[in-house]
């Protein structure tokens, strides 16, 4: 990492230690999170924090979680380059590392991060002349007879302008052609085009749009529009039972607090409905690394091997924003105000990209671990915000 000023190292320290209270107290924000901030080509911070695995199951009686054996709880890592028997500790933060092997840091269930990977594809597509942004879903997919019939367009799907639900409970259905015929006849509530509401639909209809338009299935594209030109090794769909060492476990998923039993889950995704279409979709399923997605900013930013002309990155990053939300201070903090760019998981993950100073903020948490609780971004604000202020030291 890059030397910094002594003022600008203070800021920086307050965003280190934020991030490493939140796995503490009774009633912990995450079990754990790794956290990887820069500016332009400078990573300056990569830490690591807490547990990837604590909890062996949730006690509904007690409202607690039940904990593994000490012994079997697995840390947090962060870091992509240093050799695992060399890695230093910060002695501040005794379950840090500063920072981890290759190979060794710790993947998360991205949840709905995947969707800024969609968007990136399905910008790549309109690159290569697949699809037009103002052309309508049915040119691409007319089997989704409904949004045929309501006129919806791809734009609409990318700034959750479709007028469709938020979600279906498509899991409940039998069969993977049951359940995309309940997606293929879902009509918006709202007229196309007329209100913003945010929709997981939309990128389940989206990924039909870019597999048929690019004749490839969307792991697959992902993989050769995104992760292998940017050299993401650890980002993909449905991760290889060897990455289960390196993977943060998410929810013991039992009703009724959840919409499925399946048990405490690790290694395969957690979104009920991406699990149910077989664990790639368009709104969930992917899972990557803070080091991995530090690589897709630092690209977004201008560094490095380009995903997308500077013009398709203008509309995606601008507002009111493709696939990114923009200027969002309920996750952003101070971050948000000059055109910064993002967005959340449901898990606990967050990315945020702020063309205005140049630099990103990944904050990886597993906060559904070991269940889910009501929605609070405050820690993600406020990691935005430290960030806002540590670079303000040096604008």
């Amino acid at each position: 990492m890059p030397p910094v000023a002594a003022a600008q190292q203070d800021r920086l320290n307050w965003l280190i230690r934020g991030v490493a209270a939140l796995p503490e107290g009774e009633r912990p924000w995450c079990a754990g999170a790794v956290v990887a901030a820069g500016r332009g080509q400078d990573v300056l911070v990569e830490a690591a924090f807490g547990w990837a695995v604590r909890y062996a199951a949730y006690d509904a009686a007690t409202d607690r979680g039940v904990e593994l054996p000490r012994e079997r709880w697995v840390p947090m890592r962060a870091g992509r380059d240093a050799d695992a028997d060399t890695a230093g500790r910060d002695t501040a933060f005794p379950n840090t590392a500063f920072p981890n092997a290759a190979g060794r840091d710790t993947v998360f269930d991205l949840a709905s991060l995947t969707k800024l990977f969609t968007t990136i594809v399905a910008m790549r597509c309109a690159e290569r002349g697949e699809i037009d942004l103002d052309g309508r879903v049915a040119a691409y997919a007319p089997e989704f007879t409904a949004a045929a019939e309501h006129g919806i367009t791809v734009r609409q799907l990318l700034t959750h302008t479709s007028g469709l639900l938020p979600e279906l409970p498509l899991y409940e259905y039998d069969g993977h052609e049951q359940r995309l015929a309940r997606l293929r006849a879902e009509p918006p509530t709202t007229a196309p085009g007329t209100a913003r509401r945010y929709s997981d639909l939309n990128f389940l209809l989206l990924q039909r749009v870019v597999e048929r338009a690019a004749g490839r299935p969307l792991d697959r594209l992902v993989r050769d529009d995104i992760t292998d030109p940017l050299g993401m090794a650890a980002t993909r769909f449905r991760p290889p039972r060897a990455w289960l060492p390196r993977i943060a476990a998410t929810e013991d998923q039992r009703r009724p607090w959840a919409k499925l039993d399946r048990g405490m889950l690790r290694g395969v995704v957690h979104d009920e409905n991406a699990h149910a279409l077989g664990g790639v979709a368009g709104h969930a399923g992917l899972f990557s690394t803070a080091a991995d997605l530090t690589l897709l900013c630092r690209a977004l930013l201008g560094g490095g091997p380009p995903v997308l002309r500077p013009e398709s990155v203008d509309l995606m990053l601008t507002a009111p924003g493709l696939g990114f939300e923009v200027d969002q201070p309920w996750f952003m903090g101070e971050l948000a105000g000059r055109g910064a760019a993002g967005h959340t998981g449901f898990t606990g993950t967050s990315l945020v990209i702020d063309r205005a100073t140049s630099s990103f903020l990944v904050l990886l948490a597993n906060t559904v671990h070991p269940r889910r609780r009501p929605a609070d971004s405050a820690p993600r604000a406020a990691a935005g915000t430290a960030l806002a202020r540590a670079l303000g030291q040096v604008r």
